[in-house]
């Protein structure tokens, strides 16, 4: 590979999330969704550059910044962007609520796929909206699929005005088709529920899988959809705070604009267009080999755990650097046995339970993107010291 994956960083004393959070010294952190991997060399001379110019004031986007943008998905996923389409906000989260603020009202309901990324449930009950939940159903060959008869009971009750998507899903790692978010729309617009979809996954593609962006799939859905994305999550830049909101419809348009005013989510630092630039510009071989690396990891858990952690079934990853694994043979609930890994293999994952109380039980997510080594040590501690 060109880009050295297996570089072990020392983040500890950098104020990091993922590992100052947890005071102790012999704690793996497997939780948390950032990379324990440098940015791409484009993006650190980009930053670098910048940096040196030593002033730091309030920042103006311009329009190279657009264009990286609509460029970067018309060649990487055949989705036609128009300059006008597109709004700036601080992160996908803030364009989450921005979104819902400006399409609902108090009391009504947002329509989710459970279980779902925690920031989900927050962000609608932040905005004063009921949360909704539609389960997704694991088939015979462990892949999740949507339940569609509960879901489009859920989308005719008439509280209902948006159905917020995860595409990829995290945390169950599915990659949905051209064919199901077709038919997530039809009966969408059938009941006039409007679309949210959260795209912030969608550069993390296991092989066999190809994203779909909710908006390309037809004019209908381009119509009736509000897209969240930023290159944050897939070139490990959360920190920079930039992502876009994409929206063909002028009027939802200017009432997203007024809810980014009203939420104070209008401004970006000197460092975030830059390294966006830098991203989509000049990083498109760090991601394919990124992709490649975890991919890698996954199989290495999938080849450890059939060895060494029967107690866990790998359940299929189609996206996301985030495996969903299925626990319910430890006979503990998922909260029990996250708290047995953190005490007494000093690993440290997320129960499932965080993406749905129910539809989350017997289950814990792992994140894998992180140096090899790193993971399987994390693996080994488990086998050794779990049973």
């Amino acid at each position: 590979m060109k880009y050295n994956f297996d570089e072990i960083v020392n983040r500890r004393g950098t104020g990091c999330v993922k590992w100052d959070e947890m005071p102790r010294e012999d704690m793996i952190p497997l939780w948390v969704a950032d990379m324990d991997f440098k940015a791409a060399p484009a993006i650190q001379n980009a930053i670098r550059k910048r940096a040196e110019h030593g002033v730091f004031a309030y920042t103006l986007v311009e329009e190279p910044y657009y264009e990286a943008v609509i460029s970067w998905f018309q060649r990487r996923h055949h989705w036609t962007i128009r300059r006008e389409e597109i709004l700036y906000t601080t992160g996908v989260v803030p364009g989450m609520s921005v979104a819902i603020k400006a399409l609902t009202m108090p009391g009504e309901k947002v329509l989710i796929l459970s279980p779902d990324y925690n920031c989900f449930f927050s962000s609608i009950r932040n905005n004063g909206c009921e949360v909704l939940e539609t389960c997704l159903v694991r088939r015979d060959d462990n892949r999740f699929e949507v339940d569609w008869q509960d879901f489009e009971t859920k989308c005719a009750d008439e509280k209902t005005t948006v159905f917020l998507l995860c595409n990829p899903h995290n945390p169950t790692g599915r990659v949905w088709t051209k064919e199901e978010l077709g038919r997530m729309n039809d009966i969408c617009m059938r009941y006039g529920v409007k679309v949210v979809s959260d795209e912030i996954h969608c550069e993390l593609v296991m092989p066999g899988h190809t994203f779909q962006p909710f908006a390309a799939v037809s004019d209908a859905c381009r119509e009736n959809s509000v897209i969240l994305n930023s290159p944050s999550k897939s070139f490990n830049i959360a920190g920079l705070q930039t992502a876009n909101i994409i929206c063909a419809q002028p009027e939802w348009r200017r009432r997203l604009d007024r809810a980014i005013n009203i939420n104070e989510v209008c401004d970006l630092n000197p460092f975030g267009p830059v390294a966006l630039m830098a991203a989509y510009n000049e990083s498109e071989d760090w991601i394919d080999e990124l992709n490649a690396y975890l991919w890698g990891n996954y199989q290495a858990i999938c080849e450890f755990a059939a060895k060494h952690l029967p107690q866990w079934k790998m359940l299929p990853l189609e996206g996301t650097y985030l495996p969903w694994i299925d626990i319910t043979a430890t006979g503990l609930s998922a909260q029990a046995y996250a708290d047995l890994l953190m005490k007494e293999a000093k690993v440290w994952v997320n129960p499932g339970t965080m993406y749905g109380p129910q539809s989350g039980e017997g289950y814990i997510r792992l994140n894998m993107a992180c140096p090899r080594a790193l993971l399987m040590e994390a693996l080994r501690r488990v086998a050794e010291n779990v049973h």
